[in-house]
């Protein structure tokens, strides 16, 4: 049995190399681009009205002047007006070009426009305001998006905005999702008795499509020789394979033999944290194997401690570190192990603040929806109300 910090070091040092695919821009939120990306025309591409108003020389406002006559409108769209003399305005719309001439504007809320007349209402006026310089955010030829970034909705609108439909982004491993036991069944049937439907494997397909991961799903029922088979069908086609189920040491949890007896090395088998202790971690020369307890609270912690960070390791993103105060007390019930307390995070004058969320231990998934994500109590603390801690969270963007 390993800790927590070692099985964190041991999965993210299995090294994965991803290739490439291309991707239109709608489907392109949560992926890492894999080009660099240029603007190929200075940012904005004109001096940029920011403000409805009316556009001025500043030189007329140093020299007194508080009414002017408007000379034409200048909207968003059409091309640029002139000022013909430097005392009278043109009325710009926000997004229009800065006529020629002047370079300053004033907004309505500080004028009053009558007929063909503006007058101020404000002294408080300075030069060069509400206008959006050329070339301030980027000039053409900068490297706006570099290898490595994820690409977020500004990212995506930024691709747009220079004309990019598609963009190269790394490639997620091939990933199959295996539910095993013989108590499941699929969510289309109606359960018996004894039996429930599959939970774990959709969550978690839901998560990995949404981080741009192709997933197909697969159960597998408690036979160690069907396991065997179809584990090696899968093999040849997967570069990575989450089992769910079968990992623990009753007479049934034929998972770790299964692997075994296909050849998988074995990384790491039961961490010293609670929930989610049975957890396997494997590999073979061409497959990366997680083996996730049934149990759901215990599988979900899991894939969000070492799975989530691990794939995203892989496009050489680091998931930023977060922690929260422990806001009330919570009991322990073994300080030989790392205990992932369910919380609620509620933000108090700015600090992230922690309340354990009670539940029916690691089968009780009926209340994770009352949970933001999972506090860690390192292995021998005291779980101290007031202190911080390491925060998984499973609400995240």
């Amino acid at each position: 049995m390993v800790s927590v910090a070692e099985a964190t070091r041991l999965i993210l040092a299995q090294v994965y190399r991803p290739g490439t695919e291309r991707i239109k821009i709608e489907e392109a939120v949560g992926r890492v681009i894999a080009e660099s990306i240029k603007a190929d025309r200075d940012f904005p591409p004109f001096d940029r009205v920011a403000m409805d108003g009316i556009a001025v020389n500043y030189q007329a406002i140093e020299e007194g002047w508080e009414g002017f006559r408007v000379e034409g409108l200048q909207p968003a769209g059409q091309p640029r007006l002139t000022l013909k003399n430097d005392k009278n305005c043109i009325e710009v719309m926000t997004g229009a070009m800065l006529p020629i001439g002047c370079d300053t504007v004033i907004r309505y809320e500080d004028v009053t426009v009558v007929h063909d007349m503006a007058k101020l209402k404000t002294k408080n006026i300075t030069r060069g305001q509400h206008v959006h310089p050329r070339a301030q955010d980027a000039k053409r030829g900068d490297t706006l998006l570099s290898p490595g970034t994820r690409l977020a909705i500004g990212e995506v609108a930024l691709l747009a905005a220079i004309g990019w439909l598609e963009c190269t982004v790394y490639r997620f491993p091939k990933t199959a999702i295996v539910s095993t036991g013989n108590e499941l069944v699929d969510v289309h049937d109606r359960p018996l008795p004894h039996q429930i439907r599959r939970s774990n494997s959709h969550a978690l397909r839901a998560v990995l499509h949404q981080m741009g991961c192709p997933v197909d799903l697969f159960h597998l029922p408690d036979d160690q020789n069907i396991m065997e088979r179809e584990l090696e069908k899968l093999f040849k086609i997967y570069e990575v394979v989450i089992l769910s189920g079968g990992v623990s040491k009753g007479k049934f949890d034929f998972v770790p033999a299964a692997l075994k007896h296909l050849g998988v090395e074995t990384i790491f088998h039961q961490v010293s944290q609670k929930p989610g202790k049975p957890i396997f971690f494997g590999t073979t020369k061409k497959q990366v194997i997680f083996g996730l307890p049934g149990n759901p609270v215990s599988s979900f912690l899991c894939f969000y401690r070492y799975i989530r960070p691990w794939l995203l390791g892989t496009m050489g993103i680091k998931p930023p570190e977060a922690n929260a105060v422990l806001a009330a007390p919570v009991e322990l019930k073994n300080a030989d192990l790392t205990h992932f307390v369910q919380v609620r995070i509620k933000h108090e004058k700015g600090i992230q603040m922690a309340y354990p969320v009670p539940g029916g231990g690691s089968g009780d998934f009926a209340n994770l929806r009352e949970v933001d994500g999972f506090l860690e109590i390192p292995q021998g603390a005291t779980a101290a109300v007031g202190e911080a801690y390491p925060l998984t969270l499973f609400r995240h963007d």
